[in-house]
């Protein structure tokens, strides 16, 4: 049977830069050559382990599943990142591929909409490849400091002569040579005039939340873009995209992973209860993934040492957007080295959310030449695992 048509609005992306351990997160192995220091705690959710440096999380469990079973093909930061973000690998067909924001963006996205349909806050995120500049992302690069100069400081009448006399000028030169780049700038500017007039522009501004709920989030620049994520999806925004770096942990690992577990168990969980209390877990996905894992084993550089990159098998997360939560998708061996059951690759995983949100991933999108591209190729979605 086909699964349930998607129920997932929105979707927000945890975007965990330099590829977390799994061992030191969703798939302890405190018997295996290379456990480390962490301890596996008991969840929500039956049968399920994780970090005891994910407390609050182990409490959210049972919404929420945990993907072990990831193996990929790219082990470099570049093109690990691309793959994730695309479902294509780097340089493949010749072509810049969209990314999953921006694919969302473009299925789930209001025309009318004021506010984007794609945000990324805090990270180098991926844009709309061969779909154009409509569906590239708002880049807010510090939650605290909101979108800059998203209010003119002069009047209304004088912002819009000074806008009429630009598409004016706009429309002249088009229509002498013809430029796409033209299109593209006038794509640009409508965007962010609408939003500059809009009163959703407002999500935007996280100085108005309550500060006892602000402080649930904690503090730091990963809270404050995760707060600013929830108040996105309550204005619309069909996709966010939230960066934490510092994942690339080939040295002092463990007190590093102590440290980003803290930041990413207060923040997510704190918005995996504010949407839940507002109605909004069951339509919003929330995904907590990097490019890749790392070593099963320790490596010996210095006295403090850490480990290294490992895309074939590594763990993500995910809550909310419909999924029938406290389950486990995959499993490693003992030692967190080899996928020995439920592999799931690159273009799986992102077929499967495409399913949550009721987009159909065989669907072609076609390039600025007319050629025919899958949002995703050649996927098994394992969606009816989990819905």
């Amino acid at each position: 049977a086909a699964p349930a048509p998607g129920r997932a609005r929105s979707v927000v992306l945890m975007w965990m830069d330099g590829g977390p351990s799994h061992k030191d997160t969703w798939d302890l192995k405190p018997d295996s050559r290379g456990a480390g220091e962490f301890k596996p705690i008991a969840t929500s959710a039956t049968g399920i382990q994780i970090s005891e440096h994910l407390p609050k999380l182990a409490r959210a469990m049972h919404h929420g599943v945990v993907v072990r079973g990831m193996s990929t093909p790219e082990g470099a930061h570049p093109r690990a990142k691309y793959n994730l973000h695309t479902g294509y690998r780097e340089g493949q067909g010749g072509l810049t591929y969209p990314s999953i924001g921006s694919i969302v963006a473009c299925e789930k996205g209001r025309p009318e909409a004021s506010v984007p349909a794609f945000v990324s806050i805090g990270a180098r995120s991926y844009g709309s490849g061969f779909l154009g500049p409509k569906y590239q992302p708002l880049m807010v690069q510090d939650a605290s400091r909101g979108v800059e100069d998203l209010r003119a400081s002069i009047g209304d009448s004088q912002f819009g002569r000074r806008m009429g006399l630009l598409d004016e000028m706009e429309r002249a030169f088009h229509g002498e040579y013809r430029a796409s780049v033209i299109t593209d700038h006038q794509t640009t500017y409508q965007r962010a005039v609408r939003l500059m007039q809009s009163r959703e522009s407002r999500a935007f501004d996280i100085t108005q939340e309550p500060a006892a709920n602000k402080a649930k989030y904690g503090t730091g620049r990963f809270a404050e873009g995760v707060l600013m994520a929830r108040r996105l999806v309550e204005a619309g925004v069909p996709f966010v995209e939230v960066g934490l770096g510092g994942w690339d942990t080939h040295q002092d690992n463990f007190s590093r992973v102590r440290n980003l577990s803290g930041q990413v168990d207060n923040a997510v969980s704190a918005l995996i209860d504010d949407l839940k209390e507002r109605g909004l877990l069951d339509t919003t996905l929330v995904v907590w993934m990097g490019e890749f894992g790392r070593t099963p084993n320790i490596n010996n550089r210095g006295a403090n040492p850490g480990r290294d990159h490992y895309p074939r098998a590594w763990s993500l997360a995910m809550w909310g957007g419909g999924i029938a939560g406290g389950r486990v998708v995959g499993r490693t061996d003992r030692e967190g080295a080899t996928v020995e059951d439920g592999k799931v690759g690159t273009a799986d995983f992102l077929a499967t959310v495409c399913e949550l949100t009721g987009i159909d991933y065989n669907r072609k999108n076609e390039t600025p030449t007319g050629r025919p591209v899958a949002i995703v190729d050649k996927a098994k979605p394992f969606t009816r695992l989990i819905v």
